[in-house]
């Protein structure tokens, strides 16, 4: 298993060291996660894509009305008139 370390800087950021983010396959602008496992902190490479709702996209169907019902509930809602 790959070991190294790096400092804590004064804002709670640290630099990966480089053997790590090869190893992990992770460049600049890559989003990584900490998790907790059995007293332990693992970093790995972000699961999943920018948007975790889109995969629900549609699965709803279509909205009675279309676009501006909805438009026109969002604006009842923003007033207070309720829908």
């Amino acid at each position: 298993m790959a070991s190294a370390s790096s400092k804590l800087s004064s804002k709670g950021q640290i630099t990966v060291p480089q053997e790590i983010r090869r190893r992990l396959g992770v460049r600049a602008g890559d989003r990584v996660e900490f998790a907790v496992e059995g007293g332990r902190v693992v970093l790995r490479p972000a699961r999943g894509g920018a948007d975790p709702l889109a995969k629900y996209v549609g699965a709803l169907g279509t909205f009675p009305g279309g676009r501006r019902e909805i438009q026109r509930w969002l604006r009842q809602l923003r007033d207070g008139d309720g829908p």
